[in-house]
């Protein structure tokens, strides 16, 4: 199911959709998405910062893709066309930023850790919508979380992607599980180029070899799947690893931690909303 975006209520307008209110430096929106839903390529003036508090959500772009737990939450610039869908029924929120602010963040979509703090504040700002005064305690709060907002970083969980027209259908293959660990000499023979051309392609295209494309890829899939509620076992076999141990050394290897942790957020965001 996919549907069109509609942006939140605006003071001011343009002909590309909702723009400029500048005595409101965030306009905040929230919403529940069900798995089955997905929100159409779009762009907006606005720099948009989108927050599972319950879920997983994916953001793509041409450029890339990008998983989100609620540890973290993606910063998409403004006048990037992009699409959000939830790897699971999700709670959604999002701030949109002021065009003039936009100059102290990324021009690439990124992603932010989400500390408690954080959190808070971005639940507190998308409860504001945008019927707050210029000058009151919730534009005081604004004016913290777009500080708090320069500590956005690159995520770990970013997935490159390429409009070569040899590497699109190798990339649309392998983001199925059941073509994530087909190996390069198997692409060279179904796209017609040679396994040198493929390795050096990748590199040029994406900034990683086609090893850590792949795991990259695998990476994305472990997270939507685990977030969907499957065991460490089925993922691990479902994606090709030996063990569900040398799966689990690749997710810490990776992220940090080892899945349980790192799902640990989504099981207390979820008991949190409850």
């Amino acid at each position: 199911m996919t549907a069109s975006f509609t942006a939140p209520r605006q003071h001011c307008r343009s002909k590309r959709g909702f723009i400029l209110d500048p005595a409101l430096p965030i306009l905040g929106m929230q919403n529940r998405i069900q798995t089955d839903f997905e929100f159409d390529f779009h762009s907006h003036p606005r720099g948009q910062l989108a927050y599972a508090s319950t879920g997983v959500i994916k953001v793509q772009t041409d450029d890339g893709s990008w998983v989100i737990p609620p540890s973290q939450a993606v910063w998409i610039p403004g006048g990037i066309h992009h699409s959000v869908s939830p790897a699971v029924t999700s709670e959604i929120r999002h701030l949109f930023i002021d065009p003039t602010y936009l100059n102290r963040f990324p021009g690439q979509c990124s992603v932010v850790e989400v500390s408690p703090l954080l959190r808070e504040l971005i639940m507190r700002v998308a409860d504001f919508g945008d019927t707050y005064a210029p000058d009151s305690p919730a534009s005081r709060v604004c004016a913290v979380i777009l500080d708090e907002l320069e500590a956005l970083k690159p995520s770990r969980l970013h997935l490159p992607l390429s409009e070569d027209r040899r590497l699109q259908p190798i990339m649309q293959s392998m983001l199925s599980p059941s073509d994530a660990d087909t190996d390069l000499a198997y692409w060279a023979n179904r796209v017609g180029a040679s396994e040198r051309t493929l390795r050096r392609l990748f590199v040029r295209e994406t900034g990683m070899t086609y090893q850590q494309w792949r795991q990259q890829a695998r990476l994305q899939q472990a997270v939507e799947r685990l977030g969907q509620g499957e065991s460490v076992l089925n993922v691990s076999l479902g994606l090709g690893y030996r063990s569900p141990s040398a799966f689990v050394a690749m997710f810490r290897k990776a992220l940090g931690v080892s899945p349980g942790r790192y799902f640990n957020a989504i099981h207390e965001g979820q008991a949190s909303e409850r």
